[in-house]
């Protein structure tokens, strides 16, 4: 049995961004003598933060209110131009802000960094004598004979392909907790054993998502106008009975900030949401803003969509969820910064009076009641009907009845319908022979890349000999199920090529396997989400691996 260093904090904190991140600092603000650590997967703080990102100032706003007057990046750039448009083919129809209810508009918010913005927030934390461990992923969960949560064992180093330790072993340690906040972000693979041993969705619809694809551009100053945000639906995911939408956000520097975002609850197991992305960029609109500019960054990361009504129960015997591992993002608005946190903020609150009244393993009902209280769900009540409606109806009447259900709730407190009903996102996806296979375009090299070169650009590593982190419950379903009645998905849905269908010369060159490049990993989550089968299962790689992100 392996010896492992103990270390005892009152609280643990999983997750080094936005909403892990505020949890500490708001628990120092509130009692400096509070011993608080933040474990981040990353090989820094901000590593494996990607975002659009538009801010919403409001949460910190109330953590830390001068932060306009700290040096905080995110205060470069506020919002000045805002701008919605419809794609077709070719074409582009503005949607006036006049017709969309008040709280969608982006007056008052600022574009920039949300990888950066938690450096700066780490470098709070850390003033505050938070213990930051960057490159420690927390790899399993620690309970007591009762069954609550006690804290989290970080991952092993040092272990070889084969799961043997190599001569460099180092054995994870154990961070134990009078509270752990888990804080992963969405898809986080502890909050998903989490809700299944305390069955925290129970009472709620199954969380659902989409995929999020980034990339940064150095553009030609002239079509730089600093401030300027734009978003888009329809096309050309609307060709193929899916729906998303893309984002241009000019940010500071003369860098832009664009990306794509395909809803995972697609039908078509044809569907490649990269290619989807790079279409986009196709669009004359969009490829006359990059056109003499330069790609400096690529990533990809899963984003939840379920909104309110997937919100999950909070609090578990001596632990609770906040920030996006609970799900908190605003999905017309295209934000969720904000939310997580003031989630984090609440999660602080409850804990702290929980430390100073000597409680410590319980369950702080406290936390889960603040935030349904709160104005989090506030915003995400008068928004719960949007994604379903869009997913249900279509990108165009989809719209008008999801904007039609805002505005009702808005001013009269009642939408259209009731909260309406999630399918996970692996049971969306149908047969292969009801559909054709989409042709898309070779890329270009200049507005349009191929996923490999992309990846270079997300600057990922790992190290070579360790496990695979990507695990098959059963390695041959690949092969058995998804490749003969979904035609292989696993090749289409990855934004990094993670996964693909090679001859298998064992058996003579003539069959197929799945040949998994887990080297490749951004850590999007979307193939944990999306497998038809779920036989595939995202567990940590060794610390710091993955991504890591310049200022995405």
């Amino acid at each position: 049995m392996i010896e492992r260093e103990e270390m005892p904090y009152d609280v643990v904190i999983v997750g080094g961004g936005p909403a892990g991140l505020s949890t500490a600092i708001r628990l120092k603000q509130l009692d400096p003598e509070i011993q608080v650590c933040v474990l981040e997967k990353g090989s820094e703080i901000g590593a494996h933060i990607l975002s659009g990102a538009t801010f919403d100032p409001k949460a910190i706003d109330e953590l830390l209110p001068e932060w306009r007057e700290m040096d905080c990046p995110m205060a470069e750039t506020p919002v000045t131009d805002n701008w919605h448009w419809h794609l077709t083919k070719g074409k582009k129809f503005s949607i006036p802000h006049a017709i969309q209810p008040k709280f969608m508009s982006n007056h008052g918010n600022y574009t920039g960094s949300l990888g950066n913005l938690c450096r700066w927030l780490g470098e709070q934390a850390e003033a505050l004598e938070v213990e930051i461990f960057p490159g420690f992923p927390a790899a399993e969960i620690l309970y007591d004979d009762n069954g609550a949560v006690i804290g989290v064992q970080t991952g092993d180093m040092g272990v070889g392909r084969d799961g043997e330790p190599k001569g460099d072993f180092q054995p994870g340690m154990n961070l134990l907790g009078k509270y752990t906040v888990f804080c992963e972000g969405a898809r986080g693979h502890l909050t998903k054993r989490l809700k299944a041993k305390y069955d925290l969705e129970a009472n709620c619809e199954p969380q659902i998502y989409g995929l999020g694809m980034k990339e940064l551009w150095d553009i030609d100053p002239d079509k730089h106008v600093p401030g300027r945000v734009i978003h888009t639906q329809g096309w050309p995911l609307s060709e193929n009975d899916a729906w998303g939408g893309g984002f241009l956000y000019h940010q500071a520097n003369g860098q832009v900030s664009l990306g794509f975002v395909a809803a995972l609850d697609y039908k078509n197991p044809y569907i490649y949401p990269f290619e989807e992305f790079q279409r986009w960029k196709q669009h004359p609109e969009i490829k006359a803003i990059l056109e003499g500019g330069k790609r400096v960054a690529y990533g990809a990361r899963a984003i939840n969509e379920g909104g309110w009504q997937s919100v999950p129960q909070l609090a578990f015997p001596g632990g609770v969820l906040a920030g996006c591992s609970a799900g908190f993002v605003n999905v017309p608005r295209i934000k969720g910064s904000h939310t997580a946190m003031k989630s984090g903020m609440l999660a602080a609150e409850a804990i702290a009076a929980a430390l100073k009244a000597e409680r410590g393993q319980d369950t702080l009902q406290e936390y889960d009641d603040a935030v349904r209280s709160s104005w989090i769900a506030d915003e995400l009540k008068l928004v719960q009907n949007a994604e379903p409606l869009v997913a249900k109806w279509g990108g165009e009447l989809g719209t008008v009845l999801a904007g039609t259900d805002m505005w009702l709730r808005t001013l009269f407190g009642f939408g259209i319908a009731k909260p309406m009903k999630h399918h996970t996102d692996a049971s969306c996806l149908q047969r292969a022979d009801l559909y054709k296979p989409i042709d898309y375009p070779k890329p270009d090299g200049v507005i349009s890349f191929d996923r490999l070169t992309s990846v270079s650009f997300s600057f990922t590593n790992h190290e070579e000999e360790q496990p695979c982190h990507l695990k098959l419950k059963d390695p041959a379903i690949p092969t058995q199920v998804n490749l003969p009645i979904y035609a292989g998905p696993e090749a289409r849905y990855c934004p990094a090529g993670v996964y693909e269908f090679v001859a298998d010369e064992s058996a003579g060159g003539e069959a197929l396997k799945l040949q998994i490049n887990s080297q490749n990993c951004v850590h999007c989550k979307t193939c944990d989400i999306k497998d038809p089968t779920q036989n595939i299962e995202w567990v940590t790689p060794e610390g710091g691996g993955g991504p890591n992100y310049p200022n995405m």
